[in-house]
């Protein structure tokens, strides 16, 4: 939308309740919502913002700094100028995946969105691949494939669970689908730490990790949609046979901090 029909819309109208700071930062998010605020435009000053609404210059900071904090609204490089932005998919997954451990999610939980998810997410990465996505999944199979770092002869422990996460979020970029990624991407997370306790407890489990991420590269770069869905699908039922004989309690609450 243009500046002209931005401003077409009127000012804001001035609030009747509180608390005023939020109902000033709902009422800037539904601008920004209905793309009314395009991504990189500056808003009016504070002092503008404070006379629009009927409040103080304190209230409209705090409602600033909120729908920063959500990622809605971000500061021009060397001035307090706020303009429009756009929550970064890894924002977002982060908010949501602690949304979740606050609700006691289950390893089970996960591990049943992710075998709905990820074959879907397969196929259509077989599917829609670019080199450079496919570039990006043989990195994160690199990297997992690496050996093993030690120290005193000891493994460092749980690494490459980063490597493993790294491949399904490639994985997800390589649909095309911002959606599915938005979807899968705070279930990856709180894979992660269910992940870190299995990966080492279970002497298979870093070469069937393996054997399943090169299966679904040759498949993916084949572009063979069934046999990326059917590998995948493999994969992830492997994972709940992992936790098992790792001991890991599949009725547990995941822990997004790991």
């Amino acid at each position: 939308m243009s500046l002209d029909a931005v401003r077409a819309a009127g000012p804001f109208e001035p609030l009747d309740y509180a608390p005023a700071y939020r109902r000033v930062a709902a009422a800037i998010a539904g601008r920004i919502a209905d793309r009314s605020f395009g991504e990189g435009e500056p808003l009016a000053t504070e002092t503008q913002l404070a006379a629009q609404f009927g409040v103080n210059r304190s209230t409209v900071r705090e409602a600033l700094r909120e729908l920063e904090s959500e990622g809605l609204l971000a500061r021009r490089k060397g001035t307090k100028r706020m303009v429009v932005s756009r929550p970064s998919t890894a924002g977002l997954a982060n908010r949501l995946s602690s949304a979740l451990a606050l609700q006691s999610v289950t390893v089970t939980e996960v591990w049943e969105t992710l075998l709905v998810l990820e074959p879907q997410l397969a196929e259509a990465a077989a599917r829609r691949r670019t080199a450079d996505q496919l570039a990006a999944l043989h990195q994160a199979a690199g990297r997992f494939a690496a050996p093993l770092p030690t120290s005193s002869g000891v493994h460092a422990p749980a690494f490459g669970v980063d490597a493993v996460v790294e491949f399904f979020s490639a994985l997800g970029a390589a649909t095309g689908n911002r959606a599915l990624q938005l979807a899968h991407e705070p279930a990856l997370r709180l894979l992660r730490s269910s992940l870190t306790l299995m990966i080492d407890r279970v002497p298979q489990a870093r070469a069937r990790i393996a054997t399943a991420q090169r299966r679904l590269l040759a498949a993916i770069e084949a572009r063979d949609a069934e046999a990326a869905r059917n590998w995948m699908t493999k994969h992830i039922r492997d994972f709940r046979r992992g936790f098992e004989l790792a001991g890991i309690d599949m009725a547990s609450a995941v822990d997004v901090a790991a």
